[in-house]
């Protein structure tokens, strides 16, 4: 378990860097990794294109790891994460990660899951009496 979370820490520690200090050794050749909200990139080299074009556009902020589970070859990382692009645009979200290793502790799966960090309670009485109030919503 040491080592894989020693690859995880490098690799949050390159995006946070943007300098790439082993993409090909920690993704085996034909590894996908999925964002998110819906790109993939299958093989390392093209995880190794997406990010240096990625770090063309923008900057991770902050990258944080929360916690670690792991179970036989996968692990679930929780980690919070903080960018700024170029265009001035923000983001920052909660997520988790489900990662898949081969026998020799490389990444054959990274699947990234978001959770919006602008939280509220729908059942909250006073915004449901703004939202009622609110005469575009035809309450």
């Amino acid at each position: 378990m040491q080592i894989r979370e020693k690859i995880i820490r490098q690799w949050f520690d390159m995006r946070l860097r943007q300098k790439d200090t082993g993409i090909n050794n920690i993704f085996t050749e034909n590894a996908a990794y999925i964002e998110s909200w819906g790109p993939q990139y299958t093989g390392s080299d093209k995880i190794k294109h997406w990010f240096d074009e990625w770090n063309t556009r923008g900057k991770v902020l902050v990258c944080d790891i929360k916690q670690c589970f792991h179970k036989e070859n996968q692990t679930i990382v929780e980690w919070f994460f903080e960018d700024k692009m170029h265009d001035g645009k923000e983001e920052r979200f909660d997520g988790i990660s489900l990662i898949k290793w081969t026998d020799d502790n490389k990444i054959c799966l990274l699947k990234e899951f978001g959770c919006n960090i602008d939280r509220y309670d729908p059942y909250d009485e006073g915004l449901l009496l703004k939202f009622k109030n609110n005469k575009q919503f035809g309450f």
